[in-house]
Formats: C-alpha cells, structure tokens, sequence
C-alpha cells in the first residue's frame, strides 16, 4: 500500500508544478506593483529601486522563476511583502483555523446530505423525494457569497443568536460551517440518492427483505455500506472544493484562515504569499485523494491497493 501510495503522489508533482507555473506567471502578469503598494505613490524613485531589488523583483522573470521553483525544491516558500515574515510561518499559523472549517463543513455537508438521500432513495416518487429534490435545487442555486450574507441577516442581526464575523467559541462556527457545506450537500444528496437507487435494486437487497430484516437494516447496513464507495470519492473531491471556497467564506465572515489570507496577499501583491497559500490548498487536496484512496480498502475488502 505505502508503494502504491508514494506512486501516486510522484503522480501528482507534475500537477502541483503545473499550478505553480500557472500562479506565478498569472500574478507578474496582472497590473500593480508590490513596491508601490508597500512604500505608496509618494515614496522617492531611489527608495523604489533600492527596495525591487533587495526584493528580487528587478531581475528577469526567468531568474525570478528558477529562483523561486529552487527555493521550493527546498522547502523554502521566501519571505511575505506584508507581513515580513516567512511565508511558511505566516500559512501555518492560519493553516489550522481553515482545515477545522472545512471539517465542520464536511461533516454539516455529510450530516444533511446523507440521510437526506437515504430517505428519497426509500421514498421514490413521494412527497419526501420531491422536497429533497426542491432543497437540492435551492442549494445549487444559492452560491456561498448570497448564503452567507442571508444567514448573517437572519441569525445574527435579527435574532441575535450567533456572532456575526471572526473565530471566538463554538458558535463562531456554526454559521461558516453551515454556509460552506449547505450547496456541497445539495450536490452530495443527489449523488448519495443514485447511488442508493442502484443499490436498492440489486438481488441482495431483495433477499435481505424476504428474510425479513427491518427497513433501517436493509437500508444502513446492507445498501449504504455497498454504496459508500461513490460517496467516499465525492467527499474527497467536495474537500478540495471546501478548501477553495473558503476564499469567499472566509473574507464574509472574517476567518482568519488561508482563504482570507490569499485575499489579502492578493490585494497586496504578495507574490510569496499567495504563490504558497497556492501550493498549501494543492497539495492539502493531493493528500486527501491519497487518503480516500486509502479509504477504499477499508470500506471494500474488494478494494486492494498495489
């Protein structure tokens, strides 16, 4: 398994490269100039040159490139404009505040989706598999920079039940947590409602009834467990889709994770800093598709890594 697992993840470095390439080319092709946002308009043309060039930024963008690509090599990601610290520092202090945001948002995602999906696979065609069909809809619909607005209004400025920004106790979670997960649900549902579809059709399933075993056996322990395979890789890949949507979330609700922080690195043109809070979120979904895959076997002894 380790083999197979080491494989696929030298797979992924042409990738991960690729999206390196892809950022840094990108962010010295938009319009703005770090050195101007650092030193302002005002700031004296011999103060301009001296700092572009204790920054690196006056050397060919080829140099830049191989410079920067060594130092990752390296495990070195360069020093933040903005923070004037190490970029790798910077990260992993917000580093944790996103991951247990897109946890919590999984698990709200998987909590809502999950039985939601059992029951209109049960109930095909009644009145239930048409109101999940309705909030499915409503949850693709509605994006994560409408919701969370909406939610803000409703719980904490009407009702005043929760904190509107920033990450304090457990109920500074509970409204980003909600508005990340909610649309992954919405596409999670249908996928969970297919797959049990298939499941609920197949022989075992009618002899697993005509022994007699109660609905909630038939349905949990026989078809779900058959069908988590398709779901498993659909949690995997809403992982990363988590962790790329808490760029909005996070800046709505004030997180101080790696979302909001590659929005101000943005804002700044902090080239080391977003070029590593990049990498971070790839390789953090390169990691978790390894990690689903590691899943499989255990779910399905069918299932052999090699």
């Amino acid at each position: 398994m380790a083999r197979h697992l080491l494989h696929r993840f030298l797979l992924t470095l042409p990738a991960l490269w690729l999206v390196l390439t892809l950022v840094f080319l990108l962010i010295h092709i938009v319009p703005g100039d770090p050195v101007e946002q650092m030193l302002g308009e005002g700031a004296a043309p011999g103060q301009v040159a001296e700092l572009r060039h204790s920054l690196g930024l006056d050397r060919p963008l080829p140099v830049q490139y191989g410079r920067y690509l060594w130092e990752v090599a390296h495990g070195d990601l360069g020093q933040s404009f903005k923070f004037q610290a190490p970029v790798r520092r910077v990260i992993f202090e917000r580093y944790p505040a996103t991951m247990q945001l897109a946890f919590l948002a999984l698990l709200v995602c998987a909590a809502i989706a999950i039985p939601a999906g059992l029951i209109s696979a049960h109930r095909r065609g009644h009145v239930t598999d048409r109101a999940v069909s309705v909030f499915t809809l409503f949850g693709l619909a509605v994006p994560n920079f409408a919701l969370g607005p909406l939610l803000i209004t409703f719980f904490s400025i009407q009702l005043g039940w929760l904190p509107v920004s920033g990450r304090g106790g457990p109920l500074n979670y509970i409204l980003p947590a909600a508005t990340l997960g909610a649309a992954l649900a919405a596409i999670l549902t249908r996928m969970v409602r297919g797959a049990m579809l298939e499941e609920l059709s197949s022989d075992y399933v009618r002899t697993a009834r005509a022994k007699g075993l109660s609905t909630s056996a038939v349905l949990v322990r026989h078809a779900l467990r058959n069908a988590l395979i398709p779901i498993i890789t659909i949690l995997g890949l809403q992982f990363g889709t988590l962790l790329a949507g808490t760029i909005v979330t996070e800046t709505i609700f004030s997180w101080p994770g790696i979302g909001r922080l590659t929005v101000q690195a943005i804002s700044s043109r902090d080239y080391p800093l977003l070029q590593g809070c990049i990498l971070v979120i790839a390789l953090s979904y390169v990691l978790v598709n390894l990690l689903t895959d590691v899943l499989y076997s255990f779910i399905d002894p069918r299932v052999r890594l090699s």
